[in-house]
């Protein structure tokens, strides 16, 4: 019996990599249960550039993977040689992190000789739902984070159909752009929310697009845009912005956000059939009122609506670690040629909702 062939259970463990943006994460999952969860941000890093740069992020990441799994292995009271397999996020996120990763994984493969996996980002947030709640196969889910946006129908661990995906801003990127473009601290999704509690979101007609088109595509580069306008006049009229007036471009801009996305889900919901749920993940699921929101349109459906806890939503290991088990289980382990990858789309048989190039599909 083969390697692959002995570790089907529920309860295999699965040591964890994530290195995909500006967290450096390692985890222990066995099965469902989470034995450990160490993530190392690096706020401080890119606080004075305003969002993340991609060469201190990959350094930082090589600089302290090790100390993460070093962690996480402690915290779990267990060592390498307990550990099953090894997963790793091989793309799509920021290439010198996304390899600082695999390259660390592979090492790890090479001199303990388990398993090794790689895992799309994205289909570990796909996947937390089953990992927090059990959610049974096919569900709706709508991932929404920094750097994508995107309605998909899970059929398994890796399959995928999307019904819609923004062509322009992911939501998460648009909160850290309105963060700058005020004067708020990053990440921008935090800041935004935390300032739009004292602020009236029906103060600025901000737009809300492609409501009036068909589908579920998304964009908000027009949302940017419009605040930005709006800050603009009031500095022009006033000589600067009052904490009220940042307060209610906060509010104004998340509850366009928001809208936006229960429309969009509505939508979704209806031309899903036969799932068993709908949930969001993803850095912005974090955003309270948009969880608030989306939970009341899914009561609508009559379908349960799962949010996985806010320490799920962002980037992490134990997601990645539980998409290794679910993609081992069903395709097998990978060898050392496994690569690094910038793009790397879900559902690899719709068209490229953001454009493609050289290194392919964005999304």
């Amino acid at each position: 019996m083969g390697a692959t062939e002995t570790l089907m259970g529920d309860n295999i463990t699965i040591l964890g990599l994530e290195s995909s943006c500006d967290d450096t994460a390692a985890a222990v999952v066995s099965g469902r249960r989470i034995l450990s969860s160490v993530v190392a941000d690096q706020t401080a890093l890119h606080a004075a550039f305003g969002g993340v740069v991609p060469e201190i992020a990959a350094r930082a990441h090589a600089e302290k993977l090790d100390l993460c799994v070093e962690a996480a292995l402690s915290k779990a009271a267990v060592s390498l040689q307990d550990i099953d397999a090894i997963a790793v996020t091989a793309g799509p996120g920021l290439i010198g992190g996304v390899l600082s990763g695999v390259m660390m994984a592979k090492g790890l493969s090479a001199s303990t000789g388990k398993p090794l996996i790689g895992v799309n980002h994205l289909a570990g947030h796909a996947l937390t739902p089953r990992l927090t709640d059990g959610m049974d196969y096919p569900y709706l889910i709508l991932l929404v984070s920094g750097g994508h946006c995107q309605f998909l129908r899970v059929d398994g661990p890796t399959s995928f159909a999307r019904l819609g995906s923004t062509i322009d801003d992911a939501p998460g990127e648009a909160f850290d752009k309105t963060a700058r473009l005020l004067g708020l601290s990053q990440p921008g999704g935090p800041s935004v929310e935390k300032s739009a509690l004292s602020g009236d979101e029906k103060r600025f007609a901000f737009p809300r697009a492609l409501l009036d088109r068909p589908g579920c595509d998304l964009s908000f580069s027009g949302l940017k845009t419009a605040l930005l306008r709006q800050r603009d006049k009031l500095v022009s009229e006033q000589g600067g912005l009052h904490a009220q007036d940042v307060s209610d471009l906060c509010a104004g801009f998340q509850a366009a956000v928001r809208d936006v996305l229960v429309e969009k889900s509505r939508r979704a919901l209806r031309a899903c059939g036969g799932i068993t749920g709908f949930a969001v993940a993803g850095g912005v699921a974090a955003n309270t009122p948009l969880r608030a929101a989306l939970e009341t349109i899914s009561a609508e459906f009559g379908v349960p609506f799962v949010a996985p806890p806010l320490s799920l939503c962002t980037d992490n290991a134990a997601m990645i670690a539980f998409a290794g088990a679910e993609r081992f289980a069903a395709e097998g382990a990978d060898d050392l040629s496994l690569s690094a990858r910038p793009r790397w789309p879900l559902d690899k048989t719709a068209p490229a909702a953001l454009g493609s190039g050289k290194k392919g599909a964005k999304a």
